[in-house]
């Protein structure tokens, strides 16, 4: 028995000296395995740092970007407020434009009165007079409440329009109706006529002032007929006439070879009533002249 077991345990020990050897490598296995995989922790633990610092950054760019979008909206706002009011502004620039041209004209008006009054006579001086010398003959001295005498022309325009009996529909027509037929003189007595008698009607007082002129433009009397324009613009600025006198002024200025004068005036038109179809044919009568004057 003794030497059997003696036999036996002879026959185990290499059996169980080998399990533990194996044993011990499977350890030995899984510590480095262990070991590569907190490795690989820590190289993802500092790639997510890495990552985490990325998105914080990518965050404030995102921070700072919304706050310049906000920014840009608000500022566009205040772009289109400001562009809202653009046309008031401009329109407030016109009427002073508008204004400066009424002061204009009648500052003009005033010059042309002032240069058609005679010269005062010219007083003797009292040397002269204590020497006897005799003071040249001079006329008569008007009295202030005797009023002047009409010139000639005058008298035959008012002896030419005597008063009808006409509504101011019927005299405004008829002087229409010469107009058309060419008898331009007797348009102008109509309307004048019509001007005299019935002031008080301005939406056709207006028309009359216009086709006065426009009778003058087709007789080539251009500085009369510049002259109905501009009275028809300081008198009635609201007139729907107005851009359109402004544009036969400007053709009648081009007439008179006053291009430079034309073209502001037309310039002028543009500027005041961009929507006007008399804007429109200034624009190319402007064209046109730029073209003639290269």
């Amino acid at each position: 028995m003794k030497k059997a077991l003696g036999v036996l345990l002879i026959v185990c020990l290499p059996f169980h000296a080998g399990g533990q050897d194996k044993q011990k490598k499977a350890y030995e296995l899984m510590y480095e395995d262990v070991q590569l995989l907190k490795q690989q922790y820590l190289k993802l633990e500092k790639k997510l740092d890495a990552a985490s610092d990325d998105i914080k950054v990518i965050r404030d760019q995102v921070r700072e970007l919304t706050a310049q979008f906000k920014q840009f909206q608000a500022e566009q706002a205040r772009s289109q407020e400001n562009l809202k009011n653009l046309p008031s502004l401009f329109q407030v620039f016109l009427e002073g434009l508008s204004q400066i041209e009424t002061e204009l004209l009648k500052i003009s008006e005033d010059l042309t009165i002032l240069k058609s009054k005679p010269a005062p006579p010219v007083e003797q001086p009292q040397e002269a007079l204590k020497k006897g010398e005799k003071t040249p003959s001079s006329k008569k001295p008007q009295d202030p409440q005797k009023k002047e005498e009409p010139p000639a022309e005058k008298k035959q325009a008012d002896a030419a329009r005597p008063q009808t009996n006409l509504s101011s529909q019927e005299l405004y027509n008829t002087a229409f109706v010469d107009y058309q037929k060419g008898n331009y003189d007797l348009a102008i007595d109509g309307f004048s006529q019509f001007r005299e008698q019935f002031p008080e009607l301005t939406l056709l007082a207006d028309n009359a002032l216009f086709m006065i002129g426009e009778c003058y433009f087709s007789q080539k009397k251009f500085d009369k007929a510049i002259d109905a324009f501009d009275e028809l613009i300081l008198n009635y600025p609201q007139s729907d006439k107005i851009a359109e006198a402004y544009y036969k002024k400007g053709l009648a200025l081009i007439e008179l070879k006053k291009k430079d004068e034309a073209i502001a005036v037309l310039t002028f038109l543009v500027s005041k009533y961009p929507l006007e179809e008399d804007a429109k044919k200034a624009q190319d009568k402007i064209r046109e002249l730029k073209e003639i004057k290269k």
